[in-house]
């Protein structure tokens, strides 16, 4: 027995999507980072000139977009640029639009707006359903699927958090400074921490996993080994 669904949540840059995508392709399963759906929504937004600020035309747009995320296989000429998956709205492909400054510092305001979660969620909740998924966000096994058969709550410091965003942005040759990338970090965690609408934080029962001083060969040994291990629980 393994566990069909898997719900990771943390805050940004913890490891956790690293985490989820490797746990996804060592068990065969869908890998659903749901940041991304609210980053589509801030994509579509910033792109459709809707001013992040007019909650009911966000909430519209979150509703009415068109979302898919599948695997990156699908794409073979997409292959090679480090994506984990394929993002499209309207059938465009958006999956490095998403990760732009631009949408990075307007993505947390949108996540706010119930409207927006309400709807997003719903989205989720019917790829939950069908089984075999790892999903990863902010409020997965507290509020999307909070009977999901394991949950995670990976953790590490601002500064861990910080210089990884920060090397990752450098790979992709955007221009930033450490100190930026600590400081948007600290806000998001703000944000996310003290908003009304699902705020983040680890569920009763998710078994918390801090990554700060693993390397990402520990922490995928050490990760396979927590849900090998709930088999041998006898959680079925």
């Amino acid at each position: 027995m393994r566990p069909a669904t898997i719900a990771i949540d943390g805050p940004a840059a913890s490891g956790k999507s690293t985490l989820g995508y490797y746990i996804a392709q060592y068990l065969n399963y869908l890998y659903l980072d749901t940041g991304v759906l609210y980053r589509a929504v801030t994509w579509a937004a910033l792109n459709q000139k809707v001013a992040i600020a007019d909650e009911a035309a966000i909430t519209t747009l979150a509703q009415e977009l068109d979302i898919t995320v599948s695997p990156k296989i699908q794409n073979h000429h997409h292959e090679e640029d480090g994506r984990q998956y394929t993002v499209t709205s309207d059938g465009q492909d958006i999956t490095w639009a998403i990760r732009t400054p631009e949408v990075d510092g307007n993505v947390s305001p949108v996540s706010v707006y119930p409207g927006v979660r309400e709807a997003l969620t719903r989205r989720m909740r019917e790829i939950a359903a069908q089984g075999k998924v790892v999903m990863v966000g902010r409020d997965i096994g507290t509020v999307v699927i909070p009977d999901a058969d394991l949950k995670l709550y990976v953790i590490a410091s601002a500064e861990e958090r910080a210089k990884r965003r920060y090397e990752e942005l450098l790979i992709r040759g955007k221009r930033t400074t450490y100190e930026a990338v600590l400081n948007n970090i600290r806000q998001r965690d703000k944000i996310d921490s003290g908003r009304e609408a699902a705020p983040l934080c680890a569920a009763e029962d998710a078994v918390e996993f801090d990554t700060t001083a693993y390397s990402k060969a520990e922490m995928f040994k050490a990760i396979i080994e927590i849900v090998e291990n709930w088999n041998t629980q006898g959680n079925n």
